[in-house]
Formats: C-alpha cells, structure tokens, sequence
C-alpha cells in the first residue's frame, strides 16, 4: 500500500502531493487497477493532515478516471500510467546511473537537480509539458477562454 509523505516547506498544495505521489507510483506499477488505496483515516494518522485534503485528492483521481470510490469499501485504482516492460528497462538504467552518481559523490539533492535540470531540457527541445502545474494551468486558460 502507497504511504504518502507530505512536504509542507514545498509549495505545492497538499491534495496535489497526494495526487502526484498516487501518479508516480502508478507510473512506476507500484499501484496497479484493483488496488485500494489507504482510508482517508489512515493518511490522516501517518501525515496529520485534514481528512478533507484527502477526499479532495481522491476526488481529483476520480475525475481524471484513475481511481473509484466503492460506498462502504473504500477508494480504489481504476486506471494506470504505466508503460510496462519499456519502463522497467529504462529503470534499470537510471538506477545505475544514479548509483554511478552516488559513487562519484554527488548527494541526493546533486542528482535530483541535475536530473530535473536534464529532464526540463529535453522535454522543453520537444515541446512537451514537463509538469503537472502548467498542464493544469493551461486548462485553466482554456476553460476561462471558452467562458469570455
């Protein structure tokens, strides 16, 4: 089961972590479809935050197709993001270059730099978005502009 760590000094809103934290492991076929994810009482006891902020996150997965409220039972996975086989390879590789990393002194804070450094390049070269906020941004730029 996912166990949320929130980062209140980050700047993002908290049911945005929940959501991002909940992406990333689906990305990474940590959730699969079926999986239930933890009550909203159990995210309350291990981040001590509102059970609101949580039923909000879960709400924001419901809308996007990736989770499903069941009335008595709980929340759980609908949808996925990840990719597969083409994935675990291409985790293989980063784990050896973070471990290559780590050998050659740089700090976790070194490496998450230079990889979101590396990342915002690359997808910046291809024109593709590189973060969940200026996805939502852009969708809310287009839904002001449909109602002027």
């Amino acid at each position: 089961m996912i166990e949320y760590r929130i980062d209140r000094r980050s700047g993002v809103a908290t049911y945005l972590q929940i959501v991002q934290q909940t992406k990333q492991a689906l990305r990474l076929g940590l959730l699969e479809p079926g999986d239930k994810l933890p009550t909203a009482r159990e995210v309350v006891a291990a981040t001590a935050i509102n059970p609101n902020t949580v039923l909000k996150a879960y709400r924001e997965l419901e809308r996007e197709g990736l989770a499903e409220g069941r009335r008595g039972l709980g929340t759980f996975v609908r949808g996925t993001l990840g990719r597969g086989s083409a994935d675990s390879a291409l985790r293989t590789e980063l784990a050896a270059w973070a471990d290559r990393a780590r050998a050659g002194g740089l700090d976790k804070d070194d490496v998450t730099a230079l990889f979101t450094s590396v990342v915002a390049e690359r997808f910046e070269e291809h024109g593709e978005e590189h973060s969940e906020h200026s996805k939502q941004s852009k969708r809310t730029e287009r839904i002001k502009g449909d109602d002027a």
